[in-house]
C-alpha cells in the first residue's frame, strides 16, 4: 500500500457527491459581485471577467445528485470550471465522481503537488488502455505508446524522439518560421476573420503535413483525422465513438498511411513516420497499433499547439501592452508563451489507473479505479502559482506549468509547441500592431481538450 497502511481511513460515501455540490456553491457565492455573478477569466476580453445569472448552472454540468460532473463536455464553456476547480482544491482535492452514466465512477486529482506525485509514480500508477476518461473501444481498438507502460512505452516512443530534440528544433526553426510567415502574410487587416482556422488551424496542418513528410495539399486529412480520434466536429460539436463516419474516417486514415509506410520502409527518411516504421518496434507493429500511434502523433502535433495559439490570439487582445513588446524582448515573449500555456491548459487532464491501493488525503483509491490527473487545475493552483488567473509574462516560475505533464510520458513535442507559439507571436508582432476579438470564441465540446472551435478577431497592420 502506498504511501501508508489504511488504518480507519474512511472510503468513498454517498453524502461525497452533496458535498462536492454544497462546496462548489459556496465557492461561487464567494465570488458573487452587485448584479450578475463575476468570475475572473484569464483568456477573455472586456476586463478579465464573465458574467453569469445567479440563476444559470454554475457547475459545469451536474448528475442528478447535484454535484459537479466534471465529464461533461461544456466543462471549459464559459469558464465555468473555474470555481469548480478552486473549491475542489480547497476542500476536496480528491474528488470522487460516482456512478457516471457513460464512465462509471473516477477520482479526480486536483492540487498541483498531488498531480504531479501521482504522474511521476509509475510503481502505483498505470498509463495502459487509455490516457482519457473512456475506455478503449474493444470492437475499434487504436493501441497508443501513451497509453502503455514500459518497456512498450518506451520501444515506440524512443525511436521518435530525436525528431523533438533540440538539434532537431534548432534546424526546424527557420523552416517553421517560413511556415509561419506564409500563413500570417495572408491574413486580412481591419476586417473580421476566424482565427482559428485562418492561423491556428492553417498553422499546424503545414507543419503537420512537414512532420510526416505528407502532402501539403492533403493537409486538411490531417487534422479531420484528428478531430475524429477525439470525437469532436470542427465547429465544436461531438461525434459518437461508435459513429460508422468516425470509423470510416479513421479506417481511410490507416489506408493512407499504410500506403506511406511501404514507402518509407527503405529508409533514409527522417519524418515522424520513417521513424517509427524503420525501428524494429514499429516494422512490428499490427495494423491497430500503427493506426493508434500514427493518429496519437498527429493529435499530439495539432491540439495542443493549435488551441495555445488560439489562446494566445484572445490574450493579447486583453494586454496590447505586451503584444506590443514581444518582437523585441525575447523574455516577454519567453514568459508570454509559458503563460499562455499555464492558463490555457489545452490537454486539460490525463488519466491513469491505480496498480495499488493508494492513500491520498485520508481516501484510499483502490487498485483498477481511474484517476484524473487534472493539469487544468494544477495550473491555477495558488500555492504554486499566486494570483493564478493574472496573465504575468514575468511570473518567476512560469516554467513549472504542467501543460506537458511530466515523466515519462510527459509530451514529446513539447519544445516544437513551444517553438511555434514563440515565432507566431514574434512574427505577428512584427505585422500588426493590434490584435482585437471581434465576438465572443466558440469552445470545443470536450472535457479533454480545452480549445476553440471559431474565434473571430480583427488586426491592425504595424505602420
Amino acid at each position: 500500500m502506498h504511501p501508508g497502511p489504511v488504518g480507519d481511513t474512511p472510503q468513498c460515501r454517498p453524502q461525497d457527491c452533496a458535498l462536492g455540490a454544497r462546496v462548489v456553491r459556496r465557492a461561487w457565492r464567494r465570488r458573487r459581485g452587485e448584479g450578475p455573478l463575476s468570475v475572473r477569466n484569464p483568456l477573455s476580453p472586456g476586463g478579465g471577467r464573465m458574467s453569469m445569472d445567479r440563476n444559470a448552472d454554475v457547475t459545469a454540468g451536474e448528475l442528478s445528485t447535484g454535484a459537479p460532473d466534471l465529464a461533461a463536455a461544456d466543462l471549459f464553456h464559459d469558464d465555468r470550471h473555474l470555481p469548480v476547480f478552486e473549491a475542489l482544491r480547497s476542500t476536496h482535492p480528491l474528488y470522487r465522481q460516482d456512478a457516471h452514466p457513460r464512465f462509471g465512477s473516477f477520482w479526480n486529482v486536483t492540487r498541483y503537488n498531488d498531480i504531479l506525485q501521482i504522474d511521476l509514480d509509475d510503481a502505483s500508477f498505470t498509463a495502459e488502455d487509455s490516457f482519457v476518461l473512456e475506455d478503449m473501444d474493444e470492437q475499434f481498438p487504436l493501441p497508443m505508446f501513451l497509453a502503455m507502460d514500459d518497456p512498450r512505452h518506451s520501444e515506440l516512443r524512443d525511436p521518435v524522439k530525436p525528431f523533438f530534440s533540440q538539434a532537431s528544433m534548432n534546424r526546424m526553426r527557420e523552416s517553421i518560421r517560413q511556415e509561419v510567415c506564409t500563413v500570417l502574410d495572408a491574413l486580412p487587416c481591419d476586417e473580421t476573420f476566424d482565427w482559428v482556422e485562418q492561423v491556428s488551424i492553417a498553422l499546424t496542418s503545414r507543419i503537420l503535413a512537414r512532420m510526416f513528410d505528407y502532402p501539403m495539399e492533403e493537409r486538411d486529412d490531417l487534422i479531420r483525422w484528428s478531430h475524429m480520434v477525439l470525437c469532436t466536429t470542427p465547429e465544436g460539436g461531438t461525434i459518437a465513438p461508435e459513429d460508422p463516419m468516425r470509423q470510416q474516417a479513421l479506417l481511410e486514415c490507416l489506408d493512407v498511411f499504410s500506403r506511406l509506410r511501404k514507402s518509407r520502409d527503405a529508409g533514409g527518411g527522417d519524418d515522424l513516420l520513417s521513424l517509427l516504421v524503420q525501428s524494429g518496434a514499429g516494422a512490428r507493429l499490427k495494423p491497430s497499433e500503427f493506426l493508434g500511434n500514427i493518429l496519437m502523433l498527429i493529435v499530439a502535433g495539432n491540439d495542443t499547439t493549435r488551441n495555445s495559439i488560439s489562446a494566445g490570439a484572445s490574450t493579447f487582445a486583453r494586454h496590447p501592452e505586451v503584444f506590443a513588446r514581444l518582437a523585441e524582448d525575447p523574455e516577454v515573449l519567453r514568459g508570454s508563451v509559458l503563460e499562455i500555456l499555464r492558463l490555457q491548459s489545452p490537454i486539460a487532464y490525463i488519466r491513469r489507473r491505480a496498480r495499488v491501493p493508494y492513500v491520498l488525503h485520508g481516501r484510499v483509491i483502490q487498485p483498477g479505479e481511474k484517476v484524473l490527473l487534472w493539469y487544468a487545475s494544477g495550473n491555477m493552483d495558488p500555492t504554486v502559482f499566486p494570483d493564478p488567473e493574472r496573465f504575468d509574462p514575468a511570473r518567476p516560475n512560469a516554467f513549472k506549468m504542467m501543460a506537458f505533464g511530466f515523466g515519462k510520458h510527459r509530451c514529446l513535442g513539447a519544445r516544437l509547441a513551444e517553438l511555434q507559439l514563440s515565432l507566431v507571436w514574434q512574427e505577428a508582432a512584427k505585422r500588426f500592431s493590434a490584435i482585437e476579438l471581434a465576438g465572443p470564441p466558440v469552445q470545443v465540446a470536450s472535457s479533454f481538450i480545452k480549445g476553440y472551435a471559431s474565434m473571430p478577431v480583427r488586426l491592425t497592420r504595424a505602420s
